[in-house]
């Protein structure tokens, strides 16, 4: 009998509490057209979490997260928080963010040595997504110092200095890692790469030496070749000075021969060992200028201004307009008196 007064006691308050509703309607209830951004606001159902957590707005997230970097928990659970937060941004893409959490973690100065190798080398990795090559190998290179045989990060390393351009190393942090893992696949490749390039910059740097000394050899000819024509080169730092200009032939350099010109020329040295030079003519009168990249020491300048002048055959003081023939104006002609200048420009 009372156990069926305890039922009936508990019937009557239930049906009192559902009245009171009819009455009096819920108030802390989802409102239709506003349930998707309200549910935003329960940790649980949160798509994205917000960047900065505002207590008075996100009352919820902030409990959480007082909890979960609470200061009174030791160095390891803190720093083992971190390390998951982000590990969460590195899934999702958001580098920058990881490397903070990891940066965190590694602030906690936890004794967990193998906690902080990972930290290190998860760092590693987001810097290197963002490019940060040089920030990358600083961190794998101190988690090796407090694990030599840490796999990820020799792998890391080992693409680290292949971005670098330092196909050497890249090689040899490969042959570290292959010692511990032979089958390491990102490995294999990533030898297989950095030997082939390694080859290839070795090549380019034999074809240059040679290319530069071959060019040096040249250079040395031609300069012998003025100087055994007592050419007297003046250059503008020399050209103040006579005395200088004069002394300065024993140390000739062809810095100063090097045109500016958009076609590139300079004096050469044909297999004869004939010189020829690049040669401006100007004209004040008309405004006017030929250029001639190549004029060699054999031709006369005199049968170039015939060229040019035509009507005035014979005459070496009585010149025409160039490139008028006498009468009609029009571009002067290509040189072509016996071994005559070549590539005829007229600016």
């Amino acid at each position: 009998m009372e156990r069926l007064g305890v039922d009936a006691v508990s019937d009557d308050a239930m049906d009192s509490f559902l009245e009171k509703f009819q009455s009096q309607p819920y108030r802390g209830g989802f409102h239709e057209d506003q349930w998707e951004e309200e549910f935003e606001k329960i940790p649980l159902f949160m798509k994205k979490a917000p960047s900065e957590i505002d207590p008075k707005e996100n009352p919820d997230l902030a409990c959480l997260q007082s909890i979960i970097f609470d200061d009174e928990r030791s160095a390891e659970e803190q720093a083992k928080t971190y390390k998951d937060e982000g590990n969460d941004y590195f899934k999702e893409k958001d580098y920058k963010k990881a490397v903070i959490s990891y940066t965190e973690g590694l602030k906690k100065k936890c004794a967990d040595p193998d906690l902080n190798v990972v930290l290190y080398t998860n760092r590693a990795a987001a810097q290197y997504y963002l490019g940060n090559f040089r920030s990358a190998l600083h961190d794998v290179m101190t988690a090796r110092k407090l694990k030599p045989c840490h796999l990820k990060a020799i792998v890391r390393g080992a693409l680290c200095h292949l971005e670098l351009k330092n196909f050497a190393e890249a090689v040899s942090w490969c042959d570290e890692g292959l010692q511990i893992d032979a089958k390491e696949k990102k490995l294999v490749a990533t030898r297989a790469k950095a030997d082939k390039l390694k080859r290839t910059e070795q090549r380019d740097i034999r074809k240059a030496k040679l290319k530069e000394k071959k060019e040096q050899n040249q250079n040395e000819t031609l300069i012998q070749a003025v100087k055994a024509r007592n050419i007297r080169l003046i250059s503008e730092a020399a050209g103040e000075d006579e005395d200088s200009a004069s002394e300065g032939l024993g140390e000739l350099f062809l810095d100063g021969l090097i045109s500016e010109n958009p076609y590139g020329a300079t004096m050469s040295l044909d297999d004869q060992g004939r010189l020829s030079w690049p040669v401006l003519f100007l004209y004040p009168e008309y405004g006017q200028s030929d250029f001639i990249s190549a004029f060699h020491e054999d031709s006369r300048i005199l049968s170039f201004l015939q060229e040019l002048s035509p009507g005035e055959k014979g005459t070496s003081d009585k010149v025409t307009k160039p490139g008028c023939g006498g009468q009609t104006p029009g571009p002067p002609p290509s040189a072509s008196c016996g071994q005559s200048p070549a590539h005829l420009i007229q600016l």
